[in-house]
């Protein structure tokens, strides 16, 4: 009982600081903004009340914004940290099965076929279905991941393989997709390089909706994958002598992140730092109880995007920085530091 009470502080002591800080990033965000709003008249809104437009600016755009910058935060952070674990890469993120660059070229060709697949009537042009940018960006990123996968398990499943056959597949996607957004002049130029970018503006309730079902089958998924991921960090003959099928967990777990990053980009476009620093930060918050890594991932992931939203909107006033450049400017000294602390 000695022994339990202090490894049992520990673990609570290593949530409080992030737990902390997300709440009053979640609470600055609520409450600041590009307009200024009384206090009382949030507060009345989150009560039921309060003017229309304070709910407009609140309820309508606000809060749906932060929701949606909370769930992309997580589903990226820990498609990272699924992906670093099973590929045995500590420099693992969406990006190394293509996921990102395949959400880029659908995305492009999307929008090239929506705009000239339009008249020229310039009303008609901005009535088009964007609305469906996030499920075609989901669904290109979740194709290329499959397609690196079928390539790597053709023959034997083999963590180089599809290391390099993501690479080389995401580096052509990537290519392709940069070549039809010169190409075809500036028709929805600012909103596939604004979607690029990473953005949460004007997402709203609709965009919650698209990545909750991803969000609970993730719930629903990783307490019961919880030993495979353990065991997935081995070497493919040690996990097969505790009896694991290397294979089928081996997909399940990468149908996951597939499932999360491609989501997560879909909707907020591709964050790459999310996914690639927030798991070595919780790491080393968590030390050796790995136990404690997943929550810290997700509360660490919707803090990071929470935060550099935040930011942008505050830096920026109406001329919002993105979050991607957020991100970078914050996660490329924040990966240095914490590579070589861990060296």
């Amino acid at each position: 009982m000695s022994l339990a009470t202090p490894r049992s502080a520990r673990r609570k002591g290593v949530l409080i600081l992030p737990l902390t800080i997300s709440a009053l990033l979640l609470i600055a965000s609520v409450f600041l903004g590009v307009v200024d709003l009384p206090a009382k008249d949030i507060l009345a809104v989150l009560v039921g009340g309060g003017s229309d437009d304070a709910d407009l600016i609140i309820g309508t755009t606000r809060i749906p914004r932060i929701v949606t910058g909370m769930l992309a935060g997580a589903h990226f952070a820990v498609a990272g940290l699924l992906l670093q674990a099973i590929t045995r890469n500590p420099l693992a993120d969406p990006t190394i099965l293509g996921i990102s660059q395949g959400a880029t070229l659908t995305v492009a060709i999307f929008l090239l076929f929506t705009v000239y697949g339009a008249s020229a009537d310039a009303h008609t042009l901005y009535s088009l279905p964007l609305r469906w940018l996030p499920l075609v960006a989901s669904v290109g990123g979740m194709a290329t991941g499959f397609l690196v996968f079928w390539i790597a398990i053709r023959n034997r499943l083999s963590l180089l393989r599809l290391t390099l056959s993501g690479i080389a597949i995401g580096a052509t996607l990537h290519a392709l997709a940069m070549g039809m957004i010169a190409g075809w002049g500036s028709a929805r130029f600012e909103i596939v390089m604004q979607w690029l970018s990473g953005s949460l503006y004007a997402r709203s309730w609709e965009h919650v909706i698209f990545l909750l079902p991803f969000t609970v089958a993730a719930v629903i998924a990783l307490p019961l994958l919880h030993r495979s991921l353990d065991m997935l960090r081995f070497e493919e003959d040690v996990a097969r002598s505790f009896g694991l099928s290397y294979r089928l967990h081996f997909s399940l777990v990468l149908l996951t992140a597939c499932g999360l990053a491609a989501s997560a980009v879909g909707t907020v476009g591709p964050l790459i730092f999310v996914g690639l620093v927030v798991p070595h930060l919780a790491h080393f918050l968590a030390g050796r109880r790995f136990g404690m890594v997943m929550p810290l991932t997700v509360v660490l992931g919707a803090s990071l995007v929470t935060g550099a939203d935040l930011a942008g909107r505050l830096l920026g006033q109406a001329e919002e920085i993105p979050i991607g450049v957020i991100t970078a400017l914050a996660g490329a000294p924040a990966l240095l530091i914490l590579l070589r602390r861990r060296s």
